[in-house]
């Protein structure tokens, strides 16, 4: 049962991460399910969704048809609303009825490309996984189909942002905050995926001379880059002065040296501030704070992310119980506001709203942390 969540809520799910992924880029796409998780992400996890056009939608799964295994309406169903819309390209993604059922993403996506000629995409999400999971396979096979293998460098230094969206980083202006820090840095901005993005910018991804992966969800993508084009990528965010400049340094050693860095404070420091979220941001904030302050931090990373790239004292804990072993000791806890009810009695408690967290509810106090870093590290 530690799977079950009995204070806490729980993170977007990994189809909601296809979405908001694919969200700009000018693609219809099709959640399978029955009914519900549409309006659920277009009310809770995507703010851009009253300001900017976007062609997502939901299948209408019946009960007979899950149960018949009635895959050619789904693929008809598709076929005449692309005819009508003419996107660019067709993604399918699924929540956790199509998955018991065995539902085939790949090959219906093959389908509906064989007989409509429009580039489709298959991912094989089932609601079970968090939003980086879905993110990370909708960036890795979008840059996959549309990348240019013979593009060439761009003669000026440049750089993609790779797992940029508002799941991570709200609408508060962040993306433009991080693009901000890069030109200070010196590159122009290649490609920014996939917030003020489109397919012609995917097309030219491999021109750019570095990648700064900005959450979890750009580093498959980011791998692929590397793999393609032998184009080196950083890990983190903008947080801070100090950690901030630590992260130009990283950026100009990955390309004079074509190394993959992670960037981070590896110093051995004393403390028992305890940052829970996302792996990307949380350990970039859990530096700065180090750097700053000299106090030491541990991070519970909530979702999807590679221990190896943490910390010795951080941690990948995605179940109510062991955050609840983990943060036991604290003093100091910055989290999304719904952590606040298990935070130990006695520990002063830092609320750092979370998108993909909490939704819609704290989204007005959700901080530019490329900008605003320092008022949470004065509060430590």
């Amino acid at each position: 049962m530690r799977q079950t969540s009995s204070v806490i809520s729980t993170y977007s799910a990994d189809v909601f991460g296809v979405c908001s992924a694919l969200f700009e880029l000018g693609g219809m796409v099709v959640m399978h399910d029955a009914s519900g998780c549409n309006s659920t992400y277009t009310t809770h996890d995507e703010p851009r969704w009253y300001d900017m056009e976007s062609m997502v939608y939901i299948s209408g799964l019946s009960e007979m048809e899950a149960i018949m295994g009635d895959d050619e309406k789904l693929i008809l169903d598709i076929i005449t609303a692309a005819n009508e819309l003419k996107p660019k390209f067709i993604a399918l993604a699924g929540t956790p009825i199509p998955m018991m059922t065995g539902f085939d993403y790949t090959a219906a996506a093959n389908i509906i490309e064989a007989r409509l000629g429009i580039p489709a995409l298959g991912f094989s999400t089932g609601g079970m996984g968090t939003y980086i999971s879905g993110a990370s396979m909708a960036f890795d096979g979008i840059v996959r189909r549309f990348m240019d293998k013979n593009v060439k460098k761009s003669e000026y230094r440049s750089a993609n942002i790779l797992g940029l969206t508002p799941l991570d980083f709200s609408v508060n202006g962040e993306d433009k905050s991080i693009a901000a820090f890069l030109e200070s840095s010196g590159f122009s901005i290649n490609c920014s995926l996939a917030m003020g993005c489109d397919i012609e910018d995917i097309k030219n991804i491999g021109a750019a001379h570095v990648n700064l992966v900005v959450s979890s969800a750009g580093l498959s993508a980011a791998k692929t880059l590397f793999e393609n084009f032998g184009t080196p990528y950083v890990i983190g965010t903008p947080t801070g002065k100090k950690y901030s400049d630590q992260l130009r340094r990283a950026l100009d050693k990955a390309v004079s040296s074509c190394e993959n860095i992670v960037c981070k404070n590896d110093a051995a420091l004393e403390g028992d501030i305890v940052i829970i979220g996302e792996g990307v941001r949380s350990l970039s904030l859990a530096s700065a704070i180090e750097l700053e302050t000299g106090k030491g931090t541990k991070v519970s990373c909530a979702t999807e992310f590679d221990p190896s790239l943490l910390r010795d004292k951080d941690a990948v804990l995605h179940d109510e119980d062991y955050i609840l072993d983990f943060i036991k000791d604290a003093s100091v806890v910055i989290a999304d506001p719904l952590y606040r009810r298990i935070v130990p009695e006695g520990a002063k408690f830092i609320p750092l709203p979370h998108e993909a967290f909490s939704g819609r509810i704290y989204r007005r106090s959700i901080p530019d942390l490329a900008k605003d870093a320092q008022t949470i590290i004065s509060e430590v």
